[in-house]
């Protein structure tokens, strides 16, 4: 059996060829808070689309081990622990996150000796761990709404030698009593930034989350506040996490009906749901609330779904050698008809890219701006 620091070795080495890995400290992080401590004996391994292998420790632990240090995120529990891991399941509940992602947004908080941390999502404590290696266990809260996950993190942060405070609570609430906090790691995905966050905030101190609005993927995002209450920053890079789960998105809209008003369109539905990481920025912000889903049909066909929390869907079928596409919509708002005309404005500013955007969150709610924050965009 290899030993285990060969695997976190050659891990970093591949996480800094990547580009996630630049700081010594968390390389030097990754040897002291081994990630195969805070996986379960058995496990299922993303295969690329979803999780796709269940390896069991005790039968084969060198694949095991193999999975647990590749850059590949682990789901940890399904259905929120109603469903046992080796029965199976496509509603993920909870995860070992992929390290090139977690590096990436550890280092995305630009973290200095001393600071105070605020984290929303336990899940298995890695993160808490590296963080709490970083910092100190006393620098460290982390917040996690499952009880389950929260004493299961605990076990493993013991295993590892750490131990920061952990808090079974809705981390949508933050914990004001550890208030101010120098930084906020975000380690689920968020539509809407609760301001909660930002208030807990020292000035100049920063969130950092997946932004995961629900129009095609989600965006790294870093936001600091100011000395006025407000958090202002800008997206970075790509970011796939499961959800906050009061913003989950099966909680959040409905199943598309199958009749609706019909209509044809001469945008390529593919077009709007793949043109660049801008433009879904773009619509997102401009169309509000909604959710997408692109599927392939079959012979070349494409079918892109829109849906929103109030019950309002839109379908668009892109098919080979038409010169115009059939879209059925309906409910209050025309979905369909929003998503075409942002992606046709989005087009008319010259085809931005993610880069330039960014977001605002104040007390009254969060908003997206292009180039500047006194250039805001909306509906």
């Amino acid at each position: 059996m290899r030993p285990v620091s060969r695997y976190i070795e050659e891990l970093a080495d591949r996480l800094a060829a990547s580009g996630h890995l630049s700081d010594p400290q968390w390389r030097a992080a990754l040897h002291a808070v081994p990630r195969h401590l805070f996986a379960p004996s058995m496990v299922w391994v993303n295969g690329g689309d979803g999780p796709g292998r269940l390896l069991d420790r005790g039968t084969d632990e060198a694949a095991w081990l193999a999975a647990v240090y590749s850059d590949t995120s682990i789901v940890t529990q399904l259905d929120d622990g109603a469903t046992a891991l080796e029965a199976g399941g496509e509603n993920f509940t909870s995860s070992l996150s992929a390290p090139g992602i977690v590096i990436a947004f550890l280092e995305l908080l630009g973290l200095m000796d001393h600071h105070r941390v605020l984290e929303i999502g336990t899940g298995t404590g890695w993160t808490s761990g590296l963080l709490a290696q970083r910092l100190g266990d006393q620098n460290v809260t982390s917040l996690e709404i499952d009880p389950a996950v929260s004493s299961s993190a605990s076990e493993n942060l013991k295993r590892a030698g750490r131990c920061p405070r952990l808090i079974q609570a809705d981390g949508a609430d933050g914990w004001p009593e550890g208030a101010p906090y120098d930084r906020v790691h975000v380690t689920c995905g968020v539509r809407e930034v609760p301001y909660a966050w930002v208030r807990q905030l020292r000035p100049g101190g920063r969130v950092v989350f997946p932004w995961m609005p629900g129009f095609a993927f989600g965006h790294r995002t870093r936001l600091t506040a100011t000395a006025d209450g407000r958090a202002v920053g800008r997206f970075t890079g790509n970011a796939g996490y499961m959800m906050l789960r009061s913003q989950r998105f099966e909680n959040y809209a409905p199943a598309v009906q199958q009749e609706g008003e019909q209509s044809r369109t001469k945008v390529d539905p593919r077009t709007v749901a793949g043109d660049s990481y801008g433009c879904d920025v773009a619509v997102a912000g401009m169309v509000p609330g909604v959710a997408s889903v692109e599927e392939e049909i079959g012979d070349g066909r494409v079918r892109l779904y829109l849906r929103d929390p109030d019950g309002s869907w839109a379908v668009a079928d892109y098919e080979p050698g038409h010169d115009d596409y059939a879209v059925s919509q309906a409910g209050e708002r025309r979905l369909w008809t929003e998503v075409e005309a942002a992606y046709l404005r989005w087009v008319s500013w010259g085809c931005p890219e993610r880069e330039r955007f960014g977001m605002t969150v104040m007390p009254e709610g969060q908003h997206l701006w292009l180039d500047s924050p006194d250039n805001p965009i909306g509906p």
